[in-house]
């Protein structure tokens, strides 16, 4: 069940960015004011009895859960610290705060979030500017489903892109490859998902393109 806190100006934002970037209205595969509607009479008794947010998810005995470090506004995370020199990343759930409106859709998105040590914060906000949340979703290029895998990227990444859970784990294990190639560079990261780590590291920074420019910019006000 939705924790609708903050669900309303996650909505208005939403239509903001759409009419800021010409976006059509709506998500493709999905009836946002039905789902929302839906849930809000299901939640409608919960809210008036609680009204505090949902709480993060308790971590393991013993395991100290750290919320993920803020990005500057370089686009750098904060304390960030490479693989090499860090074996584990801290992880939560924030189910209640990602901008898609499919519940079970944000659960593998928070599945793949822990696996790969990625926000699911950032999974969300590529999935929401790539295909809507939408499996069915693809490109004229052939890039395919949640997060739009290309078939030679998808088997790259030892994944299934036409299984939407196995799509959604492509697509954070490649965010995490980005981090970690740009040293925590969020505005990279999201810039190579979308034009390519090359492309990233020719100009050394966003490439001068219209279309990653905009995906960049997109990627960030969601997320942010």
């Amino acid at each position: 069940m939705i924790n609708l806190s903050g669900v309303r100006a996650v909505q208005a934002r939403i239509a903001q960015l759409q009419e800021r970037f010409g976006m059509p209205r709506g998500v493709p595969g999905m009836d946002f004011q039905k789902t929302l509607k839906k849930e809000m009479q299901k939640t409608e008794q919960a809210e008036k009895a609680q009204s505090a947010p949902m709480a993060i998810t308790p971590a393991k005995k013993n395991q100290a859960v750290t919320p993920y470090a803020p990005i500057t506004s370089s686009g750098k995370v904060q304390n960030y610290v490479s693989p090499s020199a860090k074996k584990s990343y801290p992880s939560y759930s924030v189910n209640q705060s990602l901008p898609l409106a499919d519940q079970s859709l944000s659960a593998m998105i928070d599945e793949a979030a822990r696996k790969y040590n990625v926000d699911p914060k950032l999974i969300a906000a590529v999935a929401e500017v790539e295909s809507g949340g939408n499996q069915n979703e693809t490109s004229s290029a052939g890039a395919i489903g949640v997060m739009q895998l290309m078939p030679d990227t998808a088997a790259a990444l030892g994944v299934n892109p036409y299984d939407k859970k196995s799509n959604i784990e492509g697509g954070a294990k490649y965010l995490r490859q980005m981090l970690d190639t740009f040293d925590g560079d969020i505005r990279k990261a999201v810039a190579a998902y979308n034009a390519g780590p090359n492309a990233v590291k020719n100009y050394g920074g966003i490439p001068p393109y219209r279309e990653t420019q905009n995906y960049v910019n997109k990627v960030l006000d969601i997320y942010r």
